[in-house]
């Protein structure tokens, strides 16, 4: 598994040049989502302020985040094998923060963190969406 953006935890990342002849991506849905319902999901910046592999998962980090509501927010991501924790903590990254908790090896997630996955020849690729560092936590994203 590869990141997109070069060799994950290297001090300067290189763009991956890609073979498009190679890429594989989920088709788009067909269902419509209409607008009064998507604009009910509260996507906003937020600051990564600690992150750590979950004890006892192979896939999963634990993220504490700022999203500029004076509490910390947990959420778990399943790119542990893409991602370390500590080249995440400090980051700007983008969350959709009024997703219902859910239960993840006992602990509650309170969002979800947003990346792309794609295939490139037979082997699952992840780009973690970071944000420029200047944005401020909680900053909402239309």
């Amino acid at each position: 598994m590869k990141e997109l953006g070069g060799k994950s935890g290297s001090a300067a990342k290189e763009p991956l040049i890609l073979d498009k002849s190679k890429i594989k991506v989920e088709p788009l849905f067909e269902d419509e989502v209409d607008f009064d319902t998507f604009s009910k999901s509260d996507f906003r910046a937020v600051k990564i302020k600690d992150c750590f592999a979950v004890p006892k998962s192979t896939k999963l980090l634990q993220f504490t985040l700022d999203d500029g509501s004076g509490e910390d927010r947990t959420i778990l991501s399943g790119i542990h094998a893409w991602y370390e924790p500590e080249e995440l903590i400090g980051k700007t990254a983008v969350a959709i923060t009024n997703l219902p908790p859910r239960k993840m090896m006992g602990v509650p997630s309170c969002g979800m963190l947003l990346s792309m996955l794609f295939e490139y020849d037979g082997e699952e690729m992840l780009n973690f969406i970071l944000l420029d560092d200047s944005i401020p936590a909680g900053a909402k994203i239309y």
